[in-house]
């Protein structure tokens, strides 16, 4: 099966996701902190994540599923859904715009295909790598520019309350990056990853996030022309995702050129 075959599901299914945001967003009355005081969790999340698994079952049945909000669903496919009904639910609480709704999919380790709907924006990315990505039908790549100097780098950064000594070193390393890029962007969500992949930022970073922040949009980034590893510059390991429900992962994502210079300062 040609992965590219899976993106009208995917786009179907974010268009419906989508319709569902759109209409809460703003209306946000019941806020849940999961224990994380950088996680929140929303009725949204829970109605569109019920509505994604639910498809997904439908349309592949003796596919595995991932969500964020439901767990794994293991059925010994080589196939994997990963769902974040609501990425940057700090933001759709707050009734800020830059949130979106992902779906990747996984053949073994490996993103085959993916879409991100940013629905306050009425943006749609499907991407497959090899096959492309594109912004509401039109293609998209990252970023010719060369200087990292020259362009604008997102990285999303959370607080450890528990251990501020983590927060303090990360600062020193994104202290370095700032030094060394023309401005810094935080939206902390997968805008800034569609950023990356249509060209508008040369780069985007996290050291904090799970695998259903990170397969649909290395899925996108790759299909359109960028680079997408941990945060060391190393693949990323996605083998038995469902086991990995709980393990952090890093990221960064650029064009070739300006992930390699990111990485020299990630390095220093």
């Amino acid at each position: 099966m040609q992965n590219n075959s899976f993106l009208p599901f995917i786009k179907d299914t974010l268009e419906t996701a989508g319709e569902i945001a759109r209409h809460n967003f703003g209306r946000v009355t019941n806020v849940t902190k999961t224990g994380d005081n950088n996680q929140v969790l929303t009725e949204t999340d829970l109605e569109i994540g019920k509505l994604m698994v639910n498809a997904v079952q439908k349309a592949y049945p003796s596919h595995n599923v991932i969500d964020e909000e439901a767990g794994a669903i293991e059925k010994g496919s080589k196939y994997t859904w990963v769902i974040d009904p609501i990425d940057g639910t700090s933001n759709f609480a707050n009734a800020v715009p830059t949130y979106g709704i992902m779906i990747g999919l996984l053949e073994g380790g490996k993103p085959v295909a993916a879409g991100i709907a940013l629905p306050s924006l009425d943006d749609l990315y499907l991407g497959a790598p090899g096959h492309g990505a594109t912004r509401n039908g039109n293609p998209i790549a990252v970023s010719p520019e060369t200087k990292l100097l020259s362009s604008l780098v997102a990285y999303g950064i959370d607080g450890h309350q528990e251990d501020p000594k983590l927060t303090y070193a990360e600062t020193e390393t994104l202290a370095r990056i700032v030094l060394g890029i023309r401005n810094l962007r935080t939206n902390n969500s997968c805008f800034d990853s569609v950023m990356v992949a249509q060209g508008s930022y040369g780069a985007s970073l996290n050291q904090t996030s799970k695998i259903w922040d990170n397969v649909a949009q290395q899925a996108i980034i790759e299909a359109a022309g960028g680079i997408y590893t941990d945060f060391s510059g190393q693949p990323i390991d996605y083998s038995h995702p469902t086991s990995k429900i709980t393990q952090n992962f890093t990221w960064c994502s650029g064009s070739p050129a300006l992930h390699r210079a990111v990485q020299a300062i990630v390095h220093l």
